[in-house]
């Protein structure tokens, strides 16, 4: 008997993403209807709807549907927003975010991810979404943008993260030290001065290439 992506999407949303206060109805319908099984890979596809997260090449992961969910709702994305992604991955949090954004550029470290995710992004008919193959620690995207998702955590949050977010935009970025990390969104002032913090939730995710923590030496 063929396997009911469709039904398996909707439980999902229904038992997982809403009951964690996933309510914004541009998420919720977002992530669900988006093919999620089209951008894992084919041995993991019965399990693109299940609350794991799911491995990738090069030791990465995708976030659980439940942390897409939440990431997307606190960035408050409107439809004339520019989003910068760091971290690709499989493309698919890509797509949700050009969904809700007039325009996405996403970087990610690894070349193979980036040619992957462009072939899923075009097969799945998403076409305002730049790639790039970057590392977040040297990129100089020389623009800001409306939202910034770092999915990946961070040990402290580097300062020239910050010098992408326009004016009166959102930073979403999990911090701290594994295994008790805080998502956290960094709101801009619209004079661009100063931060407003908003604590969202605890997590555990790996970190991000160049912003793991200092390692402690032990005499």
């Amino acid at each position: 008997m063929p396997f009911d992506f469709d039904t398996a999407r909707h439980v999902m949303v229904e038992q997982q993403v809403r009951p964690v206060e996933v309510l914004d109805p541009r998420v919720l319908d977002t992530i669900g209807r988006l093919r999620r099984e089209d951008f894992v890979a084919p041995r993991h596809r019965k399990l693109a709807y299940t609350d794991v997260e799911l491995p990738l090449e090069h030791g990465e992961k995708m976030f659980k549907p439940v942390l897409e969910g939440r990431l997307l709702q606190a960035l408050e994305i409107e439809p004339e927003h520019e989003v910068l992604e760091v971290g690709t991955g499989s493309g698919y949090l890509t797509a949700c975010l050009a969904e809700l954004a007039r325009a996405v550029v996403s970087i990610d470290q690894h070349v193979d991810f980036i040619e992957r995710a462009g072939a899923r992004l075009q097969q799945s008919g998403v076409v305002n979404v730049d790639l790039a193959c970057a590392d977040a620690m040297s990129y100089e995207p020389g623009r800001q943008f409306d939202a910034v998702a770092i999915t990946a955590a961070v040990a402290t949050l580097p300062s020239r993260f910050l010098q992408w977010v326009r004016p009166g935009g959102r930073l979403f970025v999990i911090r701290g030290l594994s295994p008790v990390q805080e998502a956290v969104v960094l709101t801009r002032s619209a004079g661009g001065d100063d931060w407003r913090e908003e604590s969202q939730f605890e997590t555990d995710v790996a970190y991000l290439k160049g912003a793991e923590p200092t390692p402690r030496f032990v005499f």
